[in-house]
């Protein structure tokens, strides 16, 4: 009897769960991140030791390439005096140390190098949003500078869809 007291109350809850509707809502985006027309890109430079082993060129590398990527994209009129900005797009090469190894073996401690964007208002200083990519691991300077390329790449992707004017409803 208890046995199936239990069976009618596991599938009373599991049919109730399965009517519940979803409450997964989604944040709003800040409007100015949709509506700005002009975009300063400043350069917070990068981590001391990232050029140019593993990475070839120097520390203006990212800035350059993304800079460049943005003009590219066509959304943005690129300025060259935050004062004139609706927005200030920070962009920063950082290695953050990973978690201690104690026998100093390659791991965990090493580098791990990424890209962090930060997107300011720029009337009000604060900060809309923040992204980050991961530059893949590798052995040789080659493809790390390829693993540099892809997760700038996939940065200005990030920016991309973020700040795409939202589909009309019914529409993918």
């Amino acid at each position: 009897m208890v046995r199936f007291i239990c069976m009618a109350a596991l599938l009373t809850a599991g049919s109730l769960e399965a009517q519940q509707p979803s409450t997964h809502a989604t944040a709003p985006i800040p409007p100015a991140l949709l509506t700005a027309k002009k975009v300063f890109v400043s350069n917070a430079g990068s981590d001391h030791g990232l050029f140019p082993h593993p990475f070839s060129g120097d520390p203006d590398r990212a800035y350059n390439e993304f800079w460049m990527d943005l003009q590219s994209m066509g959304r943005y009129e690129l300025v060259t005096d935050p004062a004139s900005a609706d927005l200030v797009f920070e962009l920063r090469l950082q290695a953050p140390n990973g978690p201690a190894n104690a026998d100093k073996t390659k791991g965990a401690s090493d580098p791990l190098p990424m890209f962090r964007l930060a997107i300011y208002d720029r009337r009000s200083h604060y900060v809309l949003w923040a992204l980050t990519e991961s530059i893949e691991s590798a052995n040789l300077q080659k493809t790390h500078d390829h693993n540099f390329d892809i997760a700038l790449s996939t940065l200005v992707d990030d920016v991309k869809r973020l700040t795409a004017p939202a589909a009309p409803a019914g529409h993918p």
